[in-house]
């Protein structure tokens, strides 16, 4: 049975203080696209109205969030603003900041409300595979969370599962040779299933705590691929009962709402139990990570926030939401 347990490691106010400053300075453009207009608009205002409702309304719109978010945060200001609980512009953007902290907290059901969790299982090795399209930085992610993973003491094993794309066995192995983890590799256009299969048996024999699958991100069609993905599901079922514990699908930020629509097909086909966004730093278009909790309902595991090891954060929806608002 897998599930998310909180972290027994403290985390020091300094710590957090860096670490706030360091997704401060990551978010900034998506704090310029999305709450600076917010308060550009209120700023105009004196007293909440119709027509300030109406201008909100078009700023969120063309914020990234997408018509769902807007939708649901609008219904929210507006029936506030009914009962008269919402009178001043500081009002509306406090609601604004409630709703959109409810949409990153929410989980998928079964899954845990902590924010700041650390992936455990009571089963080992725990399997995760890690998907999504080419290009939206799931390979180097694979790397970093393995070296993040063992730099906590845990055993890691890496499975260079994209045999499609020899870039991509290339990266893993120098990761990995940085970290001290165990890599299973095959020649180029291996099959996928078989290299898993062989990943799995060398982790159980060596007993070992994780498992990280990276996949392939794009074969002759998509339908080819989803089949792949779901023929490797297979293998680790039952290679190992109950696994894959995680399907993380990584989603590149920079995409915006595109990004929403790779979830969706994913989701169809993969199972995904969460994400990991990239390239969070530089991008305008984060927003996208609150339409696709709102719509999908999937945790958010992992954020990226720079291209160094220590940018690839556990993700807390009050910290990103502080680092935009504050």
């Amino acid at each position: 049975m897998f599930f998310f347990k909180k972290s027994s490691k403290e985390e020091t106010p300094e710590k957090k203080a860096g670490l706030l400053a360091r997704m401060k300075n990551a978010l900034s453009a998506t704090k310029e696209n999305l709450v600076s207009k917010i308060e550009a608009v209120l700023g105009g205002v004196s007293a909440m109205d119709e027509n300030a409702l109406d201008d909100l309304e078009g700023t969120l719109l063309g914020a990234d969030l997408g018509a769902v978010v807007t939708d649901r945060i609008m219904t929210a200001v507006r029936a506030q603003h009914k009962k008269g609980q919402l009178k001043t512009p500081d009002d509306a953007k406090t609601e604004i900041r409630n709703q959109l902290t409810a949409i990153l907290s929410s989980r998928a059901e079964g899954a845990s409300h902590e924010s700041d969790d650390a992936p455990v299982s009571e089963s080992k090795p725990q399997v995760w595979m890690i998907v999504g399209v080419n290009g939206t930085g799931k390979t180097t992610t694979v790397g970093k969370l393995a070296a993040r993973l063992a730099g906590e003491g845990r055993k890691m094993l890496v499975c260079a599962a994209d045999t499609f794309r020899p870039a991509a066995i290339e990266q893993l192995a120098v990761w990995t040779e940085r970290s001290g983890t165990e890599l299973i590799k095959s020649k180029i256009g291996a099959d996928p299933s078989s290299v898993l299969h062989d990943a799995l048996s060398a982790a159980a024999a060596r007993e070992c705590d994780l498992v990280l699958i990276d996949t392939a991100g794009r074969l002759h069609t998509k339908s080819n691929l989803m089949q792949e993905l779901e023929k490797m599901r297979r293998v680790a079922g039952r290679k190992i009962p109950g696994s894959p514990h995680e399907t993380l699908l990584v989603v590149d930020a920079t995409t915006g709402q595109n990004g929403l629509n790779q979830a969706r097909e994913f989701m169809k086909f993969t199972g995904v139990t969460g994400l990991i966004v990239t390239k969070l730093d530089g991008t305008a278009k984060g927003g996208v990570l609150f339409g696709i909790c709102q719509e999908l309902n999937i945790p958010v595991r992992y954020i990226g926030i720079g291209e160094a090891i220590e940018d690839l954060v556990d993700f807390s929806p009050e910290n990103f939401i502080d680092s935009l608002f504050k």
